[in-house]
């Protein structure tokens, strides 16, 4: 549905210099999909969604909606917005303060001057997917911040999009109210099969609602993957960072086959999922995540491709539904997720096991 392919976008500043806010970008979204765009502040990613809107124009690249090519730098094509048929939400929603719910939902259909019949059908099937219709004539000033984030929704899908954007639409709201519409939003994308380009900072969300994610990093996209490749295989120290805490471990690689190592580090041999780029010899981090550096009182089973080994408890948190453990291995100190249950006290020996394929070796030269 949507082809991105080697996008370029760059500002000039005030000395007179280029801001190379958007550097080789290139994905593709598949129709019904949810792409998310992740990364922090400043990377890139609303300007890469703004130039798919029409509302930036890049510097070089192609995009391309649908087979209909809406931007070309080569062959001098500039779709004006109001012409691509994308919604966009925003992250100010814009509503209305002296239109209604119905107004406001209404207003992209009046100004395109449809009949009045066709679009009350159209604007109540919208209102009733984000579930404001039994609130078409409230005032729009009179809504809750999670019914104005539905309303700028439906007012971006009464326009029956091929391609809804929508930039960090999520960001204004509570913690609980955030959590509730995310999963109205993935709902609503997935019931109507929406192919949706999202923009956000926030991990949690990318890796609840996406089919796909990109991180950005200094203009540039570091990976493309699933919610799970992201997490568990990251490509680089950057984007284990980022998403997620993890433990890093520093080491050399002293054997390496098949895809997986063994990384000599200062708290003994850890077997690891080797990635791109590295080699026997090469100075690596081992990231492992919180939740997979597994305890026992007792020393445990391991396979050969498990690293077992034992430590001191240096401090516990208790968080709830779980523990947070600091472990001092060798000159390491691990950060680790455990059930309640594990009782341990402060200052206790315990054993770690650390499973080769949730230790990923990422080269750090």
């Amino acid at each position: 549905m949507l082809s991105v392919r080697s996008l370029f976008t760059e500002y000039a500043n005030e000395g007179g210099g280029a801001v190379k806010a958007v550097q080789n970008v290139s994905f593709e979204v598949p129709e019904g999909k949810l792409f998310t765009l992740l990364g922090p502040s400043g990377c890139g990613k609303t300007t890469t969604l703004r130039s798919i809107a029409g509302l930036e124009k890049p510097t070089a690249g192609e995009i391309e909606a649908d087979g209909r090519l809406v931007y070309s730098s080569e062959k001098g094509i500039f779709v004006a917005p109001n012409r691509r048929n994308f919604g966009m939400v925003f992250q100010s929603y814009a509503i209305w303060p002296h239109m209604n719910v119905f107004q406001n939902a209404a207003f992209p259909l009046e100004v395109r001057k449809l009949r009045k019949k066709d679009i009350r059908e159209r604007v109540m099937r919208v209102l009733h997917a984000v579930a404001l219709e039994d609130l078409a004539d409230r005032d729009a000033t009179k809504l809750s911040g999670g019914q104005q984030q539905r309303l700028a929704l439906a007012r971006a899908l009464v326009m029956e999009p091929q391609l809804l954007l929508l930039d960090e639409p999520l960001s204004n709201l509570d913690a609980k109210l955030r959590d509730r519409m995310r999963s109205e939003l993935k709902r609503l994308q997935r019931d109507l099969n929406l192919t949706t380009v999202y923009v956000t900072h926030d991990q949690t969300e990318a890796l609840a609602l996406s089919h796909e994610i990109a991180v950005m990093n200094e203009g540039r996209v570091v990976q493309i993957g699933t919610p799970r490749q992201i997490y568990e295989q990251p490509s680089d120290r950057f984007v284990a960072d980022f998403v997620g805490s993890t433990n890093f471990i520093g080491g050399t690689v002293t054997a390496l086959g098949d895809g997986c190592c063994v990384v000599s580090s200062a708290m003994g041999e850890i077997k690891a999922h080797a990635s791109e780029g590295v080699d026997k010899n090469a100075k690596v981090v081992v990231s492992v995540r919180p939740e997979d550096v597994e305890l026992s009182e007792t020393q445990p089973m391991a396979s050969d491709v498990d690293t077992v080994c034992k430590g001191t408890i240096q401090a516990k948190d208790f968080l709830g539904d779980y523990l947070d453990f600091h472990v001092k291995v060798g000159d390491v100190v691990l950060l680790a997720k455990a059930h309640p249950s594990l009782r341990t006290p402060t200052g206790d020996s315990i054993y770690v096991r650390m499973k080769a394929d949730k230790c990923v070796a990422i080269s750090s030269q």
